[in-house]
């Protein structure tokens, strides 16, 4: 315990880091079972147990390499798919387990190297078969194929004219897809098998969505698709597009909130539509602002509803139920009581723990993550999340600035194992959704367009003044983090305002705008020009890429003096391992204080936990040395 917090517990990086005992449960499509994920061999694999028998839970999957992070229940008993990567590589293969079957082992049902599969999905009147996207033929382009999941048989429906997103297919045979115009918009087309191109069937502004339309559901007759939409509105609301004549009409709306965006980035985080388990109408849509907001859509989904949120005063997050909607699988996002999860059977009104995922974290050990609003030095507020530490008087702390990837990403409350980590050490914890964020309406997210290293970092530098203002913060005292875009933000704080900060941690980071954009994996090529495009610039284009250039932090490696610690995984495939190579290198050169962790099993996030460990007991001792704070090596020990 900590000598002048004696009431409050250390807790070591294992007891945050470490992977959960279960999570991720989800329930049969009869409601006898549920799957969840836990350990085997270290590392996360299926697991499935009788919810109403005394039977052991059973491990289905064996995955000694790498955890396993995405699974789905089949309409058929027999058979579970999951999928996964290679080592980080972002070549997700669709696997099948017969759970029949114990001794036998999984099968890849994609088996082609450097393959992807994406826009998976299992049609409802297409019992025992499976639809996905596949770009195996081209790493740019995905063709649609049918999956006969017992047989493991492939049969091509469309070859993707290039140009086109993920194809879906409707009932009656129809496929439909959408993809960028000349101007960059996003055209919704249908597909012409007689000629073998796309007609189109409406448009939508490109610039309003950098990540594509998010979300596009076909409904269960395939006569209209439900999209993300932000045209006439400043949030996005669900549309029901008409395929036959592209009208519009809004389903549902929320009048301060956008849909919930953050499965676009993190497609194992619950989607913003939910779905009827047996004939995936629309019940509900989630909404974000400070807090989750679930719309229901039905009065039998609203009556489930009322009863699930009596079971923790967290979020609903995600969410299964049986095919008549009668047994209910629910986790909830809490700051403090993370992903514990309930059985609730509506017909008779019971419900149950079914586990919490960090049993040995007690809630009251855990520092609340408060919402707060913070002013731009243009006026513009920035809605961020401060943690505090517990038992310190909240003066002039040690602060960890901790920014978010993406940049189309955005934090929220919940869990968040760093900012608990470095709250147990006794930093303030400040996290900002800067311009660009995704979530806050439309003009939030455009006041990010051409602002790198511009604006979107003038937002992180008035967090940092405000939090010192405000008189939590030290401001001789406060490092920088963050992964992916955080990473490229942690950089550029220490080489355009280097003495801001006393430490940097930079996880994945882009150094060199230029090489980044130009070595982009070729499934995300063809989506730049709204996205990186749009918000950075073209490195094709001489001027941008000189601007480009000028907005890279490794253009500034001369004025860089902060210490750094770079983490990176050497099979990224988004951010290559020669950003952080050539920035170590330079600095190196020069004499400056760097330290370099890298793991050969890993890409742009890291999975396996002695992973994760790692690097976070690298950041704990990193911190502790350059902000004087109580890491590992200095546990008890006063700030």
């Amino acid at each position: 315990m900590s000598a002048d917090r004696p009431d409050v517990p250390y807790l070591t990086v294992e007891d945050i880091l470490d992977s959960p005992d279960r999570t991720g449960a989800a329930i049969s499509p009869d409601g006898s079972k549920f799957a969840y994920l836990a350990p085997w061999c270290d590392r996360l694999n299926v697991w499935i147990q009788d919810l109403d028998g005394e039977g052991e839970a059973r491990c289905v999957t064996a995955d000694s390499r790498r955890s396993v992070l995405r699974y789905h229940w089949t309409d058929d008993p027999r058979w579970l798919l999951y999928e996964q990567d290679g080592d980080g590589d972002e070549n997700y293969h669709l696997h099948r387990v017969d759970l029949e079957n114990p001794d036998a082992d999984a099968v890849d049902l994609t088996p082609f190297p450097e393959a992807r599969v994406t826009g998976f999905d299992l049609p409802p009147t297409r019992p025992g078969h499976a639809v996905l996207n596949l770009n195996h033929r081209d790493p740019a382009v995905f063709d649609l194929y049918e999956l006969h999941i017992a047989t493991g048989e492939l049969t091509l429906l469309a070859q993707n004219p290039g140009g086109s997103s993920a194809l879906v297919r409707a009932p009656d045979g129809t496929m439909y897809g959408h993809g960028l115009s000349e101007d960059g918009d996003i055209e919704l087309s249908r597909w012409e098998p007689e000629s073998g191109t796309m007609r189109r069937v409406t448009t939508f502004p490109g610039s309003d969505h950098p990540l594509d339309l998010q979300p596009f559901q076909l409904t269960p007759d395939g006569t209209g698709a439900w999209v993300g939409s932000y045209r006439d509105s400043e949030h996005t609301r669900i549309v029901h597009v008409d395929l036959n004549t592209g009208q519009e009409t809004v389903v549902d709306s929320h009048p301060g909130l956008d849909i919930d965006p953050r499965a676009a980035v993190f497609p194992a985080l619950p989607s913003p539509l939910i779905l009827d388990r047996r004939t995936k109408d629309l019940i509900g849509v989630r909404y974000l602002g400070e807090r989750a907001v679930i719309r229901p859509l039905t009065a039998h989904f609203a009556d489930v509803l009322d009863n699930l949120r009596q079971l923790s005063d967290g979020d609903v997050a995600a969410l299964s139920s049986d095919r008549e909607g009668q047994r209910w699988i629910v986790s909830f996002t809490h700051d403090r009581d993370p992903g514990v999860t309930h059985f609730y059977d509506h017909t008779t009104g019971d419900s149950r723990v079914l586990f919490r995922p960090y049993p040995h974290l007690d809630p009251a050990a855990l520092a609340p993550m408060t919402p707060v609003t913070i002013r731009a030095r243009d006026g513009l507020e920035l809605p961020s999340y401060l943690t505090l530490p517990l038992n310190r008087e909240p003066v002039a702390l040690p602060m960890v600035l901790q920014v978010h990837g993406g940049p189309w990403h955005r934090d929220s409350w919940g869990f968040d194992p760093t900012a608990q980590l470095l709250a147990n050490r006794g930093y303030a914890v400040l996290q900002v959704n800067y311009r660009g964020s995704t979530g806050y309406g439309k003009s939030f997210l455009k006041a990010g367009i051409g602002e790198l290293s511009g604006a979107m970092h003038d937002d992180l530098v008035d967090a940092v003044g405000w939090a010192v203002k405000q008189g939590y913060a030290n401001p001789a005292r406060v490092a920088v983090f963050g992964g992916s875009y955080g990473g490229y933000a942690a950089l550029v704080g220490v080489s355009f305002t280097p003495r801001l900060f006393a430490a940097a941690v930079d996880f994945c980071g882009p150094s060199n705008l230029v090489t980044t954009l130009r070595n982009m994996p070729d499934f995300a090529k063809p989506y730049l020009t709204n996205n990186w495009h749009l918000y950075a610039g073209d490195p094709e284009d001489p001027a941008q890429e000189a601007d480009l250039w000028a907005r890279s932090p490794l253009s500034r490696v001369a004025d860089i003096r902060t210490p750094l610690l770079v983490v990176q995984g050497a099979n990224d495939a988004r951010v290559l391992k020669s950003e952080s190579d050539q920035i170590v290198e330079a600095l190196r050169n020069r004499g400056i204080d760097v330290e370099y962790l890298v793991k050969e099993d890993e890409g742009h996030s890291f999975v396996n936990p002695e992973n994760n460990i790692a690097m976070y007991h690298a950041a704990d001792h990193f911190l502790a040395r350059h902000l004087r704070g109580g890491g590992t090596e200095a546990a008890g020990s006063s700030i």
